[in-house]
């Protein structure tokens, strides 16, 4: 897995939204123009919206890693937010979160998927990283924390 999941233009630090179905929205346009996508941000937000459902991607720590299957997609993606305010994601700890990992792949890719969406979490899990990207100054920096990691695991 060395292509790398984020791309700069779909990191974003201190994001301000007021609720899920908005953080997923912004994070949709967001992917749909780092990659040029012709999918629907309804379509993006309503799979992520409808996976919620089944279960919280809030993870515990701050940490939320929300994460849909499209038609459509050619490969698994991904964008990054930390919140400028915390937002209730009815996570595991019942902790408010902060980071944001939102995961988009292919609707016939579940392995890949499934890898994309452990790779991530096993970053977040990580104290250390979690507080690096907690103090980022810039959605640069985010970037940079977050594909450090990539080319690490690729190597």
């Amino acid at each position: 897995m060395g292509e790398d999941l984020f791309l700069p233009e779909s990191v974003v630090v201190d994001l301000q939204v007021g609720s899920q179905k908005q953080l997923f929205q912004d994070m949709a346009l967001r992917l749909i123009e780092a990659n040029d996508l012709s999918v629907a941000c309804r379509d993006i937000v309503a799979a992520a919206v409808e996976r919620e459902r089944l279960g919280s991607t809030g993870v515990g720590n701050g940490v939320a890693l929300p994460h849909a299957r499209i038609d459509g997609l050619e490969s698994v993606m991904a964008g990054f937010a930390r919140l400028s305010d915390p937002l209730d994601f009815d996570s595991v700890d019942g902790r408010p979160v902060d980071l944001v990992a939102f995961l988009l792949a292919p609707a016939d890719a579940a392995g890949a998927h499934l890898r994309a969406l452990a790779r991530i979490s096993r970053q977040l899990r990580r104290e250390e990283k979690r507080t690096r990207l907690r103090a980022a100054p810039d959605a640069q920096s985010l970037y940079t924390i977050l594909s450090d990691e990539a080319q690490a695991s690729a190597a």
